[in-house]
């Protein structure tokens, strides 16, 4: 069975599936320059913190490899990408993985320094973008490992002992480059045996769980359950020690210096009614998604999202014989229209909840302070951010 792809990508050509259509239907879209690849990222048919990132420089490489260079001069073709990655920074404020990335596409630009041409600084851009993209599945490999590593060392698991976890929204195949984050941990542990069943949440309100994460566990042949949000709690209480829960992965748009993290919303519940019932709380993310600039989760802009999104929701027909129209959709109502909605698409969990931080270069815990030190692992990041300071 071949591995799930949410992005393909030759130099000069980009298709991203169209995760609105799952898992119903599979279709790509060609994202051929910035506003292509901004409308992706914005309308949700591609979304993950990493898949953000690879998207947007990847939609600029193409626009720029097929020639719609603004500029002549090494200064303008400079601004002008930097113009229109500044763009591509709206589309999704909230993942840091994003910013990171234009961050290191603007170094890398100016790296040629004055031998620069404008066929130099194109070229160096391409060439970064595509390494953002390569790199990032060793990375989810690696994260697979520690935190494989890290929960078979805390909870004893074994081929003869084996956990069960509970993930929440969708940080697989989908969500990346592939393989995945928290649930990269998950396809390590089913592949190490260690793995007795995956639960996952629905996700509402857009549903990421249901439609995505479920889709990933099944296509693998992963075993899993699918709960809704409000469920997880009856969960723990009720079939955790029957099945060895535990510890809760969830994935990450942004964790900040002291380890408080933002990810989708419900993610804060999970931790609390995690930390109730003695059930590990692990974060999966890569250090791209690890903001040292931002002390406390106090500083994160979550963004808000649409009314619709709580009170209408689009599905494929389920036809006399229980089998899906694949064809044929549907949007109704699920509230009444004028109801007022708060809608915001992320919640942050305070360090308190968070058992470990795992990432590529191994899994932090907190300190004897209660919170997260990431210097030994980003060192060369944390002197910047010191110097700056």
């Amino acid at each position: 069975m071949s591995a799930l792809q949410a992005i393909r990508y030759t130099r000069g050509k980009l298709e991203v599936l169209d995760q609105l259509r799952l898992p119903h239907e599979f279709h790509y879209d060609n994202v051929a320059n910035r506003a292509e690849a901004w409308d992706s990222i914005y309308t949700m048919r591609v979304r993950g913190a990493p898949a953000i990132a690879i998207v947007a420089s990847l939609g600029l490489a193409v626009e720029l490899h097929s020639g719609t260079v603004t500029g002549n001069t090494p200064v303008e073709v400079i601004a002008g990408i930097d113009e229109a990655l500044d763009y591509l920074k709206t589309s999704r404020p909230t993942a840091v993985d994003l910013t990171n990335a234009i961050n290191q596409l603007k170094a890398k630009i100016r790296a040629g320094g004055a031998s620069a041409t404008k066929e130099t600084i194109v070229a160096a851009f391409i060439e970064e973008a595509e390494a953002i993209f390569e790199k990032d599945l060793k990375t989810n490999q690696a994260i697979g490992e520690y935190g494989a590593e890290w929960l078979r060392a805390q909870a004893g698991a074994s081929s003869e002992k084996q956990v069960s976890v509970l993930t929440h929204c969708n940080t697989g195949s989908l969500a990346t480059s592939g393989h995945g984050t928290a649930l990269g941990i998950i396809r390590t542990l089913r592949d190490k045996s260690l793995l007795k069943h995956a639960f996952c949440t629905e996700t509402r309100p857009y549903n990421q769980g249901s439609r995505l994460t479920a889709f990933e566990l099944v296509y693998e042949k992963i075993p899993s359950t699918l709960i809704t949000d409000s469920m997880a709690a009856s969960l723990f209480r009720t079939r955790g020690a029957e099945m060895n829960i535990a510890a809760v992965i969830v994935g990450a748009d942004r964790v900040v210096r002291n380890g408080d993290t933002a990810n989708k919303i419900g993610t804060y519940q999970l931790a609390v009614l995690a930390k109730q019932h003695g059930i590990k709380f692990i974060v999966a993310a890569p250090t791209t998604s690890i903001d040292l600039v931002t002390e406390t989760g106090d500083g994160i802009k979550i963004e808000e999202r649409k009314k619709e999104e709580l009170t209408q929701v689009t599905g494929a027909v389920i036809k006399a014989d229980g089998t899906v129209d694949e064809s044929s959709k549907v949007r109704v109502a699920t509230a009444d229209q004028r109801i007022d909605v708060w809608n915001p698409a992320f919640d942050v969990t305070p360090a308190a909840f968070i058992d470990a931080v795992v990432t590529e270069k191994g899994a932090v815990e907190k300190g004897p302070n209660g919170v997260f030190d990431f210097s030994k692992i980003m060192p060369e990041r944390w002197a910047q951010v010191q110097a700056q300071q």
